[in-house]
């Protein structure tokens, strides 16, 4: 009687069945569920750091010394452009979950009618207020007549002598 020798067998494990590939999956997801919870930092803008503003002179740099100095800015004054604004932000992005904004720089130097710089400001988050916007939309409909009635109802109100002219 011959027995099989147990280096004619290929080793096996006993008991594992489907138990290792899906550990293997579970590990996997695991270690990815981890890496996707961790938070993302992202930066916005640029403010102009302490070093170069302390280069900008009050009541001696206009604004293309400003410019040559530390840059233009994205925003400005939209009514009658009296300042430029530089405008940094810090986010904090983790997972699924609404960004929050972390941090907050804005840098406003303002200008003097002649073209001057009369003031160099600096503003963080803690300073900062919600500004509400106006729509500043105009109704289109004061009277409340629809369309197609003052369409219809300028029929009658042509005369010729206003086709001639």
């Amino acid at each position: 009687m011959d027995l099989p020798s147990r280096m004619d067998r290929p080793l096996q494990r006993k008991g594992l069945g489907f138990a290792g590939p899906l550990r293997r999956l579970g590990l996997i997801l695991g270690l990815l569920a981890v890496t996707a919870c961790a938070p993302v930092y992202r930066n916005h803008g640029y403010a102009p750091p302490d070093s170069e503003l302390s280069t900008v002179q009050v009541g001696v740099d206009t604004r293309e010394s400003v410019a040559q100095k530390v840059g233009r800015p994205s925003a400005s004054g939209l009514l009658n452009d009296v300042g430029w604004f530089y405008v940094e932000s810090r986010w904090k992005h983790y997972g699924a979950r609404e960004p929050q904004e972390i941090d907050r720089q804005v840098v406003a130097i303002s200008f003097s009618e002649s073209g001057t710089v009369s003031n160099v400001e600096r503003f963080g988050l803690e300073r900062g207020q919600i500004v509400p916007l106006s729509r500043r939309v105009t109704e289109s409909n004061i009277k409340g007549v629809g369309f197609l009635r003052q369409l219809l109802g300028s029929f009658g109100r042509l005369q010729a002598s206003e086709l001639i002219d």
